[in-house]
């Protein structure tokens, strides 16, 4: 892999369970976009993020979507059923879940080679931080409350759809200004191909994810492959 000096990580389906994050987030989100949107008037947070969400809603092409914006709680709806990686619908979520890991009805699941991995790569020198669609609010949240405990001190910094999207190269080559390194000596890794191929155009290393109830990867795909971090610890060791 060359000469890594830091590892980008995706969360969902790479640190973190796909089944988590759609049997468990989603739904507990979807279950109280109405409450939290009710509270714009009294939550600059909240308000912040169905003002966003009101943009969004206005740059889209004629009859996508069809009902009144509202409170914003419709459009979050829809956004939903779209699975879209909306940033406002991102920031609406990750409030939602801050009530929910803060009163103790959330606890993040991580893959259970994720917490020891990363300790070691951190203390072999190697640099830590994040890259999801998820906003970054919702991605510290998930590590400050994981089920192995606090992991937010293994990483530096934090990235969302406010760098940029994460299929196209430019994403990839802002987050490796943001390290100051050249994206050479950064390894991306994510269980998406489409992903991987915008890294690598950036210039990073690339390793994906085959983890338990990923999507399908061919087989013939470009990018090394991995089944657990503790592979990926091997082939950084040597």
């Amino acid at each position: 892999m060359g000469h890594t000096c830091a590892v980008l990580c995706d969360i969902e389906g790479t640190t973190t369970p796909v089944s988590f994050v759609y049997e468990v987030l989603f739904p507990y989100a979807a279950a109280r976009l109405e409450a939290a949107c009710q509270r714009a008037a009294s939550d600059p947070a909240i308000r912040s993020a169905v003002e966003q969400l009101a943009k969004e809603a206005d740059a889209e092409p004629a009859g996508a979507f069809e009902l009144e914006f509202g409170d914003g709680s419709a459009y979050a709806r829809w956004l939903m059923g779209e699975d879209r990686k909306s940033t406002g619908l991102k920031m609406l979520q990750g409030l939602i879940w801050e009530d929910g890991y803060r009163n103790g009805s959330l606890q993040a699941q991580v893959y259970p080679d994720v917490p020891v991995a990363l300790a070691a790569w951190q203390k072999a020198g190697l640099r830590l931080r994040i890259y999801s669609s998820g906003s970054v609010l919702a991605q510290k949240l998930l590590f400050a409350h994981s089920e192995y405990g606090d992991l937010t001190p293994l990483f530096e910094g934090y990235h969302d759809t406010t760098t940029g999207p994460k299929m196209v190269a430019e994403s990839y080559r802002e987050i490796a200004r943001a390290y100051q390194l050249d994206p050479a000596a950064v390894l991306f890794l994510s269980d998406v191909p489409a992903e991987l191929d915008a890294a690598a155009e950036a210039g990073m290393e690339t390793a994906l994810l085959r983890r338990p109830g990923n999507k399908p990867v061919a087989e013939d795909c470009p990018h090394l492959s991995y089944s657990s971090f503790d592979q990926l610890s091997d082939r950084l060791e040597s």
